[in-house]
C-alpha cells in the first residue's frame, strides 16, 4: 500500500495526439518520482494502469487502423487516380461503417466500400487523405501524396493573313513547360487534310521545329495546329487559323507590231525552214507577211523563178503561197495575210486571283482567243528557175535570192499587281 509519505512528487500533463486521433484519443502521461519507498514494482505497475490503453498507439480495442494505397502517384492533369483502403481495419466486434476521402484539392466524397476513382484537375502535390470510421464512431487517418504534371503552355505568334503564295512564320518558341522541362513540337499544317496518308488526317506531323514556316499557293481559311508535350507525355493542343487573300492585279492589253525578215539564196528543189513564236505571252491579231525574189533584168534569165512559202502554226492553221509577177515592172513575191485572228480584248481593269501565273493562263487560254499560240514554222522552196537550158554547158539560171517580211499585231498582256 502506498502512502502519502512515500511519494516524493506526483505530477500528471496532458498532451495531445497527432491528427489522426484528436480529439477523440488523449495520452495521458504521469512521470512519478519516488524516494524511500519499499514498493517502487507496485507503484509502477499502479502508473502503467493509469494510461488508457487505447491513446495514439492505436492498440485501443475500438479503433480503426487506417491504410490507403493509389495505383499511381505521379500522373498528368486529367488523368484519374484508383485509391484502396481496403487493407484498413478495425477491432472485433466493430465494423468499419464508412470512408471519408479528401483529395487534397477541394474534393472530397464519403463511400461505403473501400475503394474509389478521382480525376485531377489542379496541378502539383495534393496529400489524399482517407478517413477510416467505425460503427463505434472510432477514427483513424492515413494519407498517400499524390503529383499532378501540369500541361505544357502554349505561345504561339503568327499572323491573321497573308497573300496567297506568301510564307506565313508560326512562331512557338515562347511555349514552356510550368515543371521547367524541355518540351517537344509537333505541327499539322491542315487539320483537314491527311499529310501522310494513313487515312487519319488528325496525326500528322508536318513540321518538330519550334519555328515552322508555312507557304500557301491559294487562297482561303486554312486551319492546323499545333501539339506542345513536355518530358512526362502531358500534351497541350491548340487549332490555329490563318485566312489566304486572294492577291489583285491589274489588266492591261498592249497592241505590239512584231517584224520578223529573213532572206537567202536558193537553187531550183531547194527549202529553207525558220521557226518563230510571236504570239508569246499575247494575243495574235492579224498577219502580213511577203516574200519578194529578186528581179530577172538579164534577159536571157527569164521568165522569173517560181518560188513556194507555206506556213504551219502549232495551233492547227496551216497555208501556202506561190510568187507570181503582176506586172513585169515588179518583183515576183507571194503573201500570206488573215486579220481578224482573235478578238481584241478588254484592258485596264483588275482581277483577283492566287498568282500572276493563273491570270496569265486564264487570260491568254481563253476559249475561241487562242488562234496563232505556240510555233509558228515557215518553209520556202525555189519550185523553179527558168530557163533551164544551159548556155556554153551552164544553166544561167540556177536559183534566185529571196527576202521574206512577216509582221504580226500582237495585244500583248500586262499585269501588275495592286496594293502592297
Amino acid at each position: 500500500m502506498v502512502t502519502v509519505g512515500d511519494v516524493h512528487e506526483l505530477s500528471q500533463s496532458t498532451v495531445e495526439c497527432s491528427s489522426f486521433q484528436q480529439p477523440y484519443i488523449e495520452k495521458r502521461r504521469m512521470s512519478i518520482m519516488i524516494r524511500n519507498t519499499k514498493y517502487p514494482t507496485l507503484l509502477i505497475v499502479v502508473s502503467l494502469m493509469m494510461v488508457p490503453l487505447s491513446g495514439c498507439t492505436g492498440l485501443g480495442s475500438n479503433v480503426p487502423n487506417a491504410k490507403i494505397s493509389a495505383d499511381q502517384t505521379e500522373i498528368n492533369l486529367g488523368e484519374t487516380v484508383n485509391f484502396d483502403a481496403r487493407e484498413s481495419t478495425t477491432p472485433s466486434p466493430t465494423i468499419i461503417d464508412e470512408f471519408q476521402w479528401d483529395f487534397g484539392d477541394g474534393g472530397s466524397k464519403t463511400t461505403k466500400q473501400g475503394i474509389t476513382s478521382y480525376t485531377f484537375i489542379s496541378p502539383g502535390y495534393h496529400d489524399v487523405e482517407v478517413t477510416v470510421l467505425n460503427d463505434d464512431g472510432e477514427i483513424d487517418r492515413d494519407s498517400v501524396s499524390i503529383f499532378v504534371n501540369a500541361p505544357p503552355t502554349i505561345v504561339l505568334e503568327m499572323p491573321t493573313f497573308i497573300k496567297a503564295g506568301e510564307t506565313a512564320t508560326l512562331d512557338a518558341r515562347e511555349s514552356y513547360d510550368p515543371e521547367g522541362a524541355g518540351v517537344d513540337f509537333i505541327w499539322d499544317f491542315n487539320i483537314f487534310s491527311d499529310s501522310n496518308n494513313d487515312g487519319d488526317p488528325s496525326n500528322d506531323a508536318d513540321s518538330s521545329l519550334d519555328i515552322a514556316e508555312l507557304m500557301i499557293e491559294q487562297a482561303g481559311n486554312r486551319t492546323g495546329s499545333l501539339t506542345v508535350v513536355d518530358d512526362k507525355g502531358a500534351i497541350s493542343t491548340t487549332n490555329w487559323n490563318l485566312m489566304v487573300v486572294s492577291r489583285v492585279y491589274n489588266i492591261v492589253w498592249e497592241e505590239q507590231t512584231i517584224e520578223a525578215n529573213w532572206n537567202g539564196y536558193l537553187e531550183q528543189g531547194e527549202s529553207v525552214v525558220f521557226e518563230h513564236e510571236p504570239g508569246l505571252g499575247g494575243r495574235v491579231i492579224q498577219l502580213n507577211s511577203t516574200l519578194t525574189l529578186s528581179r530577172e533584168l538579164i534577159p536571157i534569165m527569164l521568165p522569173e523563178d517560181n518560188f513556194t512559202f507555206s506556213l504551219d502554226m502549232q495551233s492547227g492553221w496551216s497555208t501556202f503561197a506561190s510568187t507570181s509577177q503582176d506586172n513585169i515592172t515588179e518583183n515576183s513575191s507571194a503573201s500570206i495575210d488573215r486579220g481578224e485572228m482573235n478578238s481584241y480584248p478588254d484592258s485596264g481593269y483588275t482581277l483577283s486571283a492566287d498568282s500572276k501565273e493563273s491570270i496569265e493562263e486564264q487570260l491568254l487560254n481563253q476559249a475561241g482567243e487562242r488562234f496563232g499560240q505556240g510555233t509558228w514554222t515557215w518553209i520556202i522552196t525555189a519550185d523553179q528557175c527558168d530557163p533551164d537550158l544551159p548556155v556554153d554547158g551552164v544553166d544561167p539560171d540556177q536559183g534566185n535570192d529571196w527576202d521574206l517580211t512577216v509582221t504580226v499585231v500582237v495585244m500583248v498582256l500586262r499585269i501588275s499587281e495592286v496594293g502592297p
